[in-house]
This record gives structure tokens, C-alpha cells and sequence, in this order.
């Protein structure tokens, strides 16, 4: 068979990877220094290869981040109570794998949701699929799903992914609906899947602001018990960022 003929079956069964990798082995004159075995392992690594990245670009789109974040541009050397081992122990995502929760907290322009978003990519990277929500269109989302009868499977949506962030946390008050929402979201995920709540309000007073006892008792306990804590402080970071600028 010819290598025309190789590279058309590759083409029509969609192996763009190896067909790349096997036109540069034949341009390169590699082929002559590889034996068939090794040949053979390159060809199925950059098939790997190019999958594996098409994914991790499929689920970063995906998630629909509002901000571009990793764990390597995060910078630790900043004076705001960031530990820099607590960070890279999320890294492996064994919190994912484990249905742990996340909860970031600290002052306006701290990095919470450049923190979150990191954290979350990282979960993009290792196969997850994310979602990022802002917490007041998170609600506005859910009322308009309720109103068009598409709420169930909006849930189901939500309930899906492997990890969300619920950003901006108790920003805008809570309403009846945004409480019973906040439940049925957190009660379809609580020991299910991972959850990263970002707010600019500590943990203590998450009580008031979600507001009737008896469902912020219920909320609370299936966030704030189990989860992973990073208080940040300090001043703002952006402006600081600013003041060099």
C-alpha cells in the first residue's frame, strides 16, 4: 500500500494526529532511524497527544470561564494568606475525584475568582467538566428555566458537570427562589460532585445573608462542613497591579 493511500484512510477515520505525525516521518526521513514497534508508538502518541489536547480545548470552552486562570500563573508572592502547598495539593485533583468542595473567601480584588478559576481549569486539564456561573446568573438562570419549564433539566445539567464555581457568593440578596434553588443545587451535588463557592463574605455570615433559618441551616451544612477553606487578605490586588501601571 502507498503512503497516499495511508494517509486518505487517516483522513476519512478522523486521525489527525497520527496523519500529522506520519507526514512529518516520511518528510523527515525519520522513518529510516525508527524500527516498526517504535514507528508504531509514535504514531498512537500523537494521535493521544492530539485527542487529549482537543478535549482539554472542548472542555475549557466548555466551562466558560470569566477569567483565563491556571495554577502556574498564580503568583504566591503576594502578602495575602495563600499557601502556596495548599494550592498545589489541588493540583492532582484527588478533591474532584473525592467529592470535596472548595469555599474562597476574602475582600474585593483579592484573586477569589482568579483562585477558583485556576482551580477549576486544573480540573479541565485532568479530564473534568467544569462549569463557572456568577451566583446572581446562576439564580436569574434557574428562574428563567422555571418559567419556561426547562428547570428539571437545567438541574440535571448542573447536577452533571464534575465541578462548578459559584462565584460572587451573596453579592445580591437571596429571594425565596434563590434560597430553594441554592438547596436543590447544593442537595443534588452534596458528597456527588465538587463544588467551588467564592465570596467576599466570610463563612460566619453566610447564615444572614441566605436568609430563613431553616433553609440557610440546610444550605450551610451541605457546603461549609466538609470543604476546603482559603481565607484570602489583604489589599486589592488589582490595585496594586495598578499603582505599578
Amino acid at each position: 500500500m502507498n503512503n497516499q493511500g495511508t494517509t486518505e484512510k487517516m483522513q476519512q477515520m478522523k486521525l489527525h494526529g497520527m496523519l500529522r505525525a506520519f507526514k512529518s516521518t516520511m518528510e523527515s526521513g525519520m522513518k529510516k532511524t525508527l524500527t516498526a514497534d517504535e514507528l508504531l508508538a509514535h504514531l498512537i502518541d500523537a494521535e493521544w497527544d492530539d485527542r487529549h489536547n482537543r478535549k482539554m480545548g472542548r472542555l475549557i470552552k466548555s466551562a466558560k470561564f470569566r477569567y483565563q486562570s491556571s495554577i502556574e500563573q498564580i503568583d504566591f508572592q503576594l502578602n495575602r494568606n495563600l499557601d502556596k502547598n495548599t494550592v498545589l495539593r489541588f493540583s492532582d485533583c484527588a478533591w474532584v475525584e473525592k467529592k470535596q468542595d472548595i469555599i474562597i473567601t476574602g475582600p474585593t480584588g483579592s484573586g477569589k475568582s482568579f483562585l477558583a478559576t485556576a482551580v477549576a481549569h486544573q480540573g479541565c486539564m485532568h479530564g473534568f467538566r467544569v462549569l463557572y456561573f456568577s451566583c446572581s446568573k446562576l439564580f436569574s438562570q434557574l428562574k428563567l428555566a422555571k418559567a419556561d419549564g426547562t428547570y428539571q433539566n437545567e438541574l440535571k445539567r448542573i447536577q452533571k458537570q464534575d465541578i462548578i464555581i459559584i462565584d460572587d457568593f451573596g453579592l445580591h440578596p437571596f429571594d425565596l427562589q434563590s434560597r430553594l434553588a441554592m438547596l436543590e443545587v447544593m442537595e443534588d451535588r452534596h458528597g456527588r460532585k465538587s463544588t467551588v463557592i467564592a465570596s467576599q463574605f466570610p463563612v460566619n455570615s453566610w447564615h444572614d445573608i441566605i436568609g430563613e433559618p431553616t433553609i440557610a441551616d440546610a444550605i450551610c451544612d451541605r457546603i461549609i462542613h466538609n470543604a476546603f477553606r482559603i481565607e484570602l487578605k489583604g489589599e486589592s490586588i488589582r490595585k496594586k497591579y495598578a499603582k505599578k501601571h
